[in-house]
């Protein structure tokens, strides 16, 4: 009697430590794939509702549906596996799972699923397009009328889709889709921006981007003296953005007094100033004064 009750207590005790680890499963697809694998399909059937629902992608739904329709297949919960497979299909129209995930059973139930769906779907996409096409949304038209013809395409409605009314959908969405393309005005063409050109506080004639300045009036003075050797200075000064010459210098002297005429004039000189890509732009220029031999009277 004492044997027979420990057994009884360890068979409890097993039991409810089972229920309590499976409990604590964390609810996953991929414990749901493992509970269907094992035929514990209501077990992975109240997990992959759990699941459902909620912030997840298309794809992440659509890979719980198909187990849920599996489950109930396997159940033998018939309608309520064409429930789910067409809310698949209404999620995207031209879901297929890959066969060799597919029980012939479940082939056939989406084959016939698409059979009842495709249609009304078709018939929605061409409205939509043809809407659009009416209000002149030309890119929006031409890509629903793509959708209907690609959703004509599927195999599991070769039959439907060449009878009316579908065929007729086909072809008229066929010519409304070229149509929409021809209306859609080309891209217009890639411009590529300028290089964006760093301004120099002041350019010199080392600069090739810059075209120098010109002259407008520049008179140098009469050397005040006969010369019986020939003279050279060199005169260096800014011409500035509005063309007037800024801080002339003499770095190589002819004399101080002549310098001094030369500085003088120079402050009085007018130029078109230098620019770059058409911009008034700071210029050094400088300029050679030569004086020559004064001729024998």
């Amino acid at each position: 009697m004492r044997k027979t009750i420990c057994a009884l207590v360890l068979m409890l005790s097993v039991a409810f430590s089972a229920r309590v680890g499976a409990e604590g499963t964390v609810a996953s697809l991929a414990t749901a794939r493992d509970l269907y694998v094992s035929a514990s399909y209501g077990d992975a059937l109240a997990m992959l509702g759990s699941l459902s629902g909620g912030s997840r992608s298309v794809e992440e739904q659509q890979s719980i549906d198909l187990y849920r329709t599996f489950c109930l297949v396997a159940l033998g919960r018939a309608a309520d596996a064409d429930k789910v497979i067409e809310a698949m299909l209404m999620r995207q129209p031209l879901y297929r799972a890959s066969t060799e995930d597919l029980s012939p059973r479940v082939q056939t139930a989406f084959q016939n699923a698409r059979r009842r769906i495709l249609p009304a779907v078709i018939q929605k996409e061409y409205a939509d397009a043809k809407n659009a096409f009416d209000s002149k949304d030309w890119p929006v038209a031409s890509k629903g009328f793509d959708e209907v013809l690609e959703s004509m395409a599927d195999p599991d409605i070769t039959q439907l889709a060449g009878s009316p009314p579908l065929s007729d959908i086909k072809t008229l969405a066929s010519g409304f889709r070229d149509l929409s393309v021809k209306m859609i005005a080309p891209p217009a063409p890639k411009v590529e921006p300028k290089p964006v050109r760093v301004v120099k506080p002041v350019y010199t004639i080392d600069d090739r981007d810059v075209i120098a300045p010109v002259a407008v009036q520049q008179r140098v003075p009469k050397y005040p003296a006969n010369v019986s050797k020939p003279l050279v200075g060199v005169l260096e000064f800014v011409v500035d953005e509005s063309g007037v010459v800024q801080a002339p210098t003499m770095p190589m002297s002819i004399d101080s007094t002549y310098d001094e005429m030369v500085i003088a004039a120079a402050k009085k000189w007018v130029y078109q100033p230098a620019t770059v890509d058409g911009k008034p732009v700071k210029f050094i220029k400088r300029l050679t004064i030569s004086v020559s031999v004064t001729p024998p009277r």
